[in-house]
């Protein structure tokens, strides 16, 4: 193996991880703003149809992971051969036009319908970590994703309270235009400031057999299956508690009209911890390698559910929701830097389109699990439950994943 180019030599990497961070933030902002009120919104509007508003609100949000889960990996596929700027671009501004369009629906059913469009046109996030992952070096690659996490925490934490302040003060439809309008500025900064990745790593490109040969090749790359269950399996845990968790902080806590404000505190400072986690385990990983990692912080995570089981006072639950979130976050960018290395230079696009849309489809199950688990065996059993995936995962980190040296580059298709 020839040696590696140096991390310094080619300063522009830097500067397009810059500017995709910021526009994660600013997009991510855009994308989340709209969460507090979208069930809100579904019956204000009414059905034309019929149909009971809440399976409509329930809807608004599965339509979308669904729809997103079958397009992410030919938008990831035509990434490799289009540029990933291109896909961007096309998150970005898609997701821009769709927002705003949203304004002006006049039925539950049609805001349903622009939703599972929105899945199929945007996905940002996997066009980000394609795009970061051509540019940055493969021995940085746990870095970089590392900071993008931080971008993404960070619009998420924002965007829900603009978005709700946004809705009180100006109506539902202000919200949506302060969305559509942050997603285009992402879009023109990075139309801007990113020029198309020449990818820093090791490997030769290669030229793109068509898409199913193209998936195979990626497929059949040695770590990408065990790398693609862990990412199913982290975030199916990370959503399924969510449904339950209001319910279950009733049993916590003495005040029951602190209940939504703890529940809030909860996730966001688990989603901090994740970010930042992130960052410094990514960094880590880069020196010592993610696999072990990316272990830890899943039996970390089996460990602190496990013991949410048992929990009896608030204080305590949110502890250890603390520590879930810092092994939750090095497990996203562990899982995010080994799918840069298993895999060749030039085919990231399919590799983070597929990785999308695994994420997407553990998102849309991901309710459905908890909640089923909630109402057969009780609250406290939800935990459990993902106490014993995150377990299986550990197992499947230290077992399936090629130890360093023993992966060789991925066979032709």
């Amino acid at each position: 193996m020839s040696a590696a180019p140096p991390i310094e030599a080619d300063p522009s990497w830097k500067r397009t991880l810059a500017v995709m961070v910021f526009c994660q933030v600013i997009s991510s902002i855009g994308f989340s703003s709209v969460f507090p009120f979208l069930p809100l919104y579904v019956r204000s509007l009414g059905s034309v149809t019929g149909t009971d508003t809440d399976l409509l609100a329930g809807l608004v949000f599965s339509g979308q992971a669904l729809s997103m889960a079958v397009a992410s990996p030919f938008w990831g596929a035509l990434a490799d051969r289009w540029g990933k700027k291109l896909m961007v671009e096309r998150a970005m501004f898609g997701g821009a036009v769709l927002l705003g369009l949203m304004a002006f629906v006049r039925s539950a059913e049609e805001l349903v319908v622009l939703r599972t469009l929105q899945g199929m046109v945007t996905g940002t996030i996997a066009a980000a970590n394609a795009l970061v992952a051509a540019a940055a070096p493969r021995e940085r690659a746990g870095w970089a994703m590392g900071l993008l996490q931080v971008g993404l925490a960070a619009g998420v934490g924002l965007g829900p309270v603009i978005g709700g302040a946004v809705a009180d003060a100006f109506g539902y439809a202000a919200a949506f235009y302060v969305t559509s309008g942050l997603l285009a500025l992402a879009g023109a900064i990075v139309a801007l400031g990113v020029h198309e990745p020449q990818s820093s790593g090791e490997r030769p490109r290669r030229a793109h057999p068509g898409f199913r040969g193209e998936w195979r090749h990626v497929l059949g790359a040695v770590g990408v299956l065990p790398a693609y269950l862990l990412r199913f399996i982290d975030s199916l845990c990370r959503m399924a508690f969510i449904p339950i968790l209001p319910l279950f902080a009733l049993e916590l806590l003495s005040d029951p009209g602190a209940v939504n404000r703890f529940t809030g505190l909860v996730i966001g400072t688990s989603s901090v911890a994740a970010a930042i986690a992130a960052v410094f385990l990514g960094r880590l990983g880069d020196r010592t390698g993610h696999r072990p990692i990316v272990a830890a912080c899943a039996l970390t995570g089996g460990i602190a559910f496990l013991l949410q089981v048992y929990i009896e006072r608030s204080g305590g639950f949110f502890l250890l929701q603390l520590l879930a979130g810092i092994a939750h976050g090095g497990i996203v960018t562990g899982v995010s830097a080994l799918l840069a290395r298993y895999t060749d230079c030039g085919e990231e696009g399919a590799v983070y389109g597929l990785d999308n849309s695994v994420n997407a489809a553990a998102r849309a199950l991901a309710p459905m699990v908890g909640v089923t688990i909630g109402l057969l065996f009780g609250y406290r059993s939800v935990f459990g439950a993902v106490a014993f995936f995150y377990l299986a995962a550990a197992l499947v980190a230290f077992r399936r994943l090629p130890r360093p040296g023993t992966c060789p580059p991925p066979s032709g298709p």
